[in-house]
């Protein structure tokens, strides 16, 4: 993993895109609505309680982006009423969440993913147990959690790809910069690597 800090009541976990990779395989194997799930959070940078909420209908191609985005309504991060963000839908992702749609028969306003924001706590766990028990260090994964999913994804891109501030608050529905601040964490040893080699 690429990092995990335990110094806290709620261990957190920072995984890599290809541990993000071996949780979706493990998730699909039990069922591709949990892969798809997986997807939304890891992917998209969907909270647990937003997966169950978009399908066809909140997916668009805006030529303006040159990508898809997806209709989110999510947590107020100032309180209040839920609000409504554009999120950002990688090509990789649309094609699968097509193409399960059209296989499991979804009509325009149905949801993707139809669970409850528990049940999708409990596959980010089942599929962590998963990986586990071939991981080489299975105790690291057994404190992966869904928000790790989103952690992993805005670290990422903060981080890694180094995508500004506002363009992530804007997708991942953060409403101030206090609130994306504990996602600035520690930069990653690739990272750490190419800034320092210059």
């Amino acid at each position: 993993m690429v990092r995990i800090d335990d110094s806290d009541d709620v261990t957190k976990c920072w995984l890599d895109q290809e541990e993000l990779a071996r949780l979706e395989d493990a998730a699909g194997r039990e069922d591709w609505e949990r892969e798809v799930a997986l997807q939304l959070l890891g992917r998209c940078g969907f909270r647990a309680d937003e997966v169950s909420y978009p399908g066809d209908a909140q997916l668009r191609w805006s030529d303006d982006a040159e990508g898809w985005l997806v209709e989110v309504r999510g947590k107020n991060t100032k309180g209040g009423d839920p609000t409504v963000r554009d999120a950002w839908m990688p090509e990789s992702v649309e094609g699968n969440v097509r193409r399960f749609s059209r296989e499991r028969e979804r009509m325009t306003g149905e949801a993707w993913v139809q669970a409850s924001t528990p049940t999708v706590r409990r596959w980010v766990k089942e599929a962590a147990q998963a990986v586990a028990s071939d991981a080489a260090r299975p105790e690291r994964w057994e404190a992966v959690s869904s928000h790790d999913l989103r952690r992993s994804w805005a670290t990422y891109h903060l981080v890694e790809r180094q995508v500004d501030v506002r363009t992530m608050m804007s997708v991942g529905g953060w409403s101030d910069y206090s609130a994306i601040e504990p996602y600035l964490a520690e930069p990653t040893e690739t990272r750490i690597g190419e800034a320092m080699r210059g």
